[in-house]
Parts: C-alpha cells; sequence; structure tokens
C-alpha cells in the first residue's frame, strides 16, 4: 500500500516537471484556475478605505496592502472571505456590524 501510494506521488511530481518543462502539455480540462478577487476593486466599490478593509475581514492594512500592490495573493481564509464578498455583496453589511 505505501509503495503504490509512493510511485503515484512520485509519477505526479514527475508529470509536474514535465509540464513546467514544456514537456508535456495537459488537456484543458484537466488544468483548474480560478482568478484571484482584485481586492482593490472590491475595496473601492464599497467605498472602504484600506484600514476599515483590512478590519473588516480581519487582516492587517498592511497585507491589505501587498494584495493591492500584487506583492502577495490571498489565501486561506481571506481568499473565502473575497469569493464571498465578490459572490455575495451583502455580506459586507454583515461584516461590518461584527
Amino acid at each position: 500500500m505505501e509503495n503504490n501510494l509512493f510511485n503515484n506521488l512520485l509519477s505526479s511530481v514527475e508529470e509536474m516537471v514535465a509540464i513546467e518543462n514544456g514537456e508535456y502539455h495537459p488537456k484543458p480540462e484537466h488544468i483548474h484556475r480560478y482568478a484571484i478577487p482584485n481586492v482593490k476593486s472590491i475595496r473601492k466599490h464599497f467605498g472602504m478605505k484600506q484600514s476599515e478593509f483590512a478590519e473588516m475581514i480581519g487582516a492587517s492594512v498592511s497585507l491589505v496592502r501587498s494584495w493591492e500592490q500584487k506583492r502577495r495573493i490571498p489565501s486561506g481564509t481571506a481568499l473565502k472571505m473575497l469569493f464571498l464578498i465578490e459572490k455575495n455583496p451583502n455580506i459586507v453589511d454583515t461584516l461590518k456590524s461584527l
């Protein structure tokens, strides 16, 4: 069982290297990409300052600034929160009141 798991993992790593080296091109239906939310446009849509937006989503102002300047990419809970805000803008009213 362990050998099978290791072999599957090794095969996946080798496939990844081949893709990175341009030696293998996966079918388009096997490629999953998710657009990263545009933090600045979301924040500006609600007319919020960086400090207000940061407080609302539970992040630091410097982190929000880094996202807006594309120096860092939102991840984890913050990314999920941004996706939720994009899909359901009314959630902002609830978040502001928390």
